[in-house]
């Protein structure tokens, strides 16, 4: 067990909107069981501000957990905790050595750090020369996470809302310059790695904690840094790549065409307008185009939609059976979208584009400008392929998903949020002096290609690796090529021009 004293930030951000008093509280007692749940995992941690744990060990790999006592609210001196969670990772032997660390930022909003089981991919590149910081952001993992049951505790959508917005981009840079100063020999600079919204994350740490940043590597994850909320903006651009992997799943797959109209027409004509699901949600026609969001724009996506969509229909064992969607293609459904685990990311994924606007459900108002293309049940009518849609949260999700449902105040209250503080700073972004490497991917359905580059045309010096090789997941895919092309970009190993 390692203590560390009681020390407070020395790093400032920008001041966020403080919780109304008369929320306050309440806030704080709603929370209370959530912020002690780190003092029955990790011992006393509760009442220290770190705890490491002993090493041990997956093949090639040694790891050592860390557990952080952190404010909510960096703006008050005296603020309710919540615990941020960090996995180390070193290559075996190294366990002593003095190296360099690196944080490692995953994509999301809502989503847990990698669970390494043994040394590949990029995560292998990266522990050959560095101490890899795995950080489960607040709110996912083990980081007093937010899920279904968890987000229960507090007694109204209001009160949820004042704990939310502290779950963005902004704290997540606080939490890791808390972690960096306690880590890190004589709190110095660390690297950092952001996968997309990790990404979005580390450009966030660009603009306003620099001083904390040896270099930064960014995959899939340039953001939209223009004033206001840019979700509209986002969605706009993103349909054309959108109906684009479209196209493709459906030249790859054309036999699918035929499949999906027909399950488009039996959830229409179904009684309610859908099929249950095994959680107590109903299967939509718009609710089966969600499916795109995990089965386009990524890597081996259109194979395992493909083979999804194998084990649709029950088989007819009895004749005269009614024809009946299988349960094995139900189940699956809901494994996908991850919302019943992950709730955080249908609740705070539009915000992650706001700052001082609301966002007032921006892929909604988007969707109904290209509901000629996406009615999934006018298209299946008419002979059309149906479309899927991708990375977008619908208002009606909130009613048809069965573990979002205890959510839908708080979701329309979110979406009407206006004051949103700055998650960028173009001034600093201009004169940015920390080296920064981005792989841009050209067919980005996640991550607008022609809104990356306009971003990264406010951030000096940035080094850029645009490339059509990889999709949105080609740090995951990559086998280390993709990390390991970004470090050459800044160690020399790859030329200037």
């Amino acid at each position: 067990m390692q203590f560390m004293g009681h020390l407070f930030l020395r790093y400032s951000p920008p001041s966020l909107p403080t919780t109304p008093r008369k929320h306050f509280h309440s806030l704080r007692r709603s929370i209370s069981a959530a912020t002690a749940t780190m003092g029955e995992t990790a011992g006393d941690s509760s009442l220290l501000e770190h705890v490491a744990g002993a090493w041990y060990s997956v093949p090639e790999l040694c790891l050592r957990d860390h557990h952080f006592n952190v404010p909510l609210d960096y703006s008050l001196s005296q603020s309710p905790k919540i615990s941020v969670f960090a996995r180390e990772a070193v290559a075996v032997g190294k366990e002593d050595q003095s190296l360099p660390y690196l944080l490692f930022l995953q994509g999301g909003p809502g989503f847990e750090s990698p669970r390494p089981t043994e040394a590949s991919g990029w995560l292998s590149k990266a522990c050959e020369e560095h101490r890899v910081i795995l950080m489960d952001q607040r709110g996912t993992g083990l980081s007093t996470p937010l899920t279904t049951s968890s987000m229960l505790q507090v007694k109204s959508a209001r009160e949820l809302v004042d704990y939310l917005k502290y779950f963005r981009a902004d704290n997540i840079v606080n939490d890791a310059e808390f972690i960096r100063k306690r880590l890190v020999s004589d709190a110095g600079p660390w690297k950092v790695l952001g996968q997309s919204f990790g990404g979005f994350c580390g450009v966030t740490y660009l603009s306003f904690a620099p001083q904390g940043l040896k270099e930064v590597y960014l995959t899939g994850g340039i953001p939209p840094i223009g004033d206001g909320c840019t979700a509209e903006a986002v969605y706009k651009a993103c349909i054309g790549p959108l109906i684009l992997q479209n196209e493709k799943y459906y030249k790859r797959y054309p036999q699918d065409i035929e499949i999906i109209r027909d399950v488009v027409n039996h959830l229409a004509e179904s009684e309610g307008g859908g099929v249950p699901l095994p959680s107590g949600g109903l299967l939509t026609p718009r609710g089966l185009q969600l499916l795109g969001l995990t089965g386009l724009g990524a890597s081996t996506g259109f194979e395992r939609l493909h083979y999804l969509f194998e084990r649709v229909w029950d088989p007819v064992i009895v004749p005269g059976a009614k024809k009946q969607i299988s349960y094995y293609f139900l189940n699956a459904f809901e494994k996908w979208l991850s919302f019943d685990t992950n709730p955080l990311y249908a609740l705070m994924h539009e915000s992650i584009y706001c700052q001082g606007a609301a966002s007032r459900w921006a892929a909604s108002r988007v969707r109904a400008e290209h509901e000629s293309k996406l009615d999934a049940v006018k298209a299946a009518k008419e002979g059309r392929p149906v479309l899927f849609t991708g990375e977008m949260v619908f208002p009606w999700m909130f009613d048809e998903i069965h573990a979002l449902r205890p959510f839908k105040e708080a979701a329309n209250l979110l979406a009407e949020k206006k004051d949103w503080p700055p998650l960028y700073n173009k001034i600093t972004l201009n004169n940015n002096k920390v080296p920064v490497a981005a792989a841009v991917y050209y067919e980005d359905m996640f991550v607008n290609f022609n809104l990356a580059m306009e971003t990264a045309a406010q951030i000096a010096g940035i080094r850029l690796w645009v490339t059509n090789e990889y999709m949105h997941s080609g740090l995951r895919d990559g086998a280390g090529h993709v990390l390991d092309h970004l470090m050459r970009l800044l160690n020399g190993k790859k030329p200037l021009f």
